[in-house]
């Protein structure tokens, strides 16, 4: 269950449109290929309640597009919607309590360096993202980029790497060739005028540079 392709949200970033209604154009660009995108519902500013609503709706579009959904950080709301797996930022649970928690639910874990990777091969997650490779508003929080050369320690792990931050057409195929498993993106879909398309388009990437 691990995505070429990893669409993580921000309702804030559609320009006024449904979010729902976005998700569901860009996994139209996915086609047959629905298998290897994964959305991550994260919007930590809305209540439980909210949330769980906003997890239902999204989890009828990515089901229809055969496509993961995972929740970051709730894995009580994940479990509610019967979403497909959690992703665990920093400060959030450990892997072994969510597994001991939710044993079927796939397990990402935000990472930041070589050594974050090794802990969570180690506790078992099924998939890290590493990041930020590149500049990005949304993760200057974290510090600066890690560059592609970070990225490639990380990809030396013993666990597939998906390379976050301030990823787009003209380096998504960078990333694939230091390591990384697939990418993860926000601004890039859920912004473009055309989401299908530029979902597509990276898949495209994603898998040529793959082979």
């Amino acid at each position: 269950m691990v995505p070429r392709v990893y669409l993580i949200t921000d309702r804030k970033a559609t320009g006024g449109r449904s979010l729902c209604n976005v998700v569901a154009g860009a996994l139209q660009g996915a086609g047959q290929e629905g298998s290897q995108v994964a959305v991550q519902l994260r919007e930590k500013d809305l209540s439980a309640r909210d949330l769980a609503e906003l997890a239902r709706e999204l989890r009828t579009v990515t089901s229809a597009a055969g496509a993961a959904l995972f929740i970051n950080d709730r894995v009580d709301v994940a479990l509610a919607v019967n979403a497909d797996g959690v992703h665990l930022p920093a400060r959030a649970l450990s892997v072994r309590d969510v597994r001991a928690l939710a044993p079927d639910l796939c397990i990402a874990v935000s990472t930041h360096d070589r050594t974050e990777v090794e802990l969570a091969a180690e506790a078992g997650a099924d998939f890290v993202v590493f990041g930020p490779v590149f500049d990005t508003p949304s993760k200057r929080g974290y510090g600066p980029a890690k560059g592609l050369q970070a990225l490639a320690q990380a990809c030396g792990c013993s666990i597939p790497v998906i390379a976050l931050g301030g990823i787009d057409n003209g380096n998504a195929e960078n990333c694939i060739r230091m390591g990384a498993y697939g990418i993860a993106v926000i601004r890039s879909v859920i912004a473009a005028d055309d989401a299908a398309m530029a979902l597509a388009r990276l898949l495209a990437i994603c898998g040529k540079s793959a082979t």
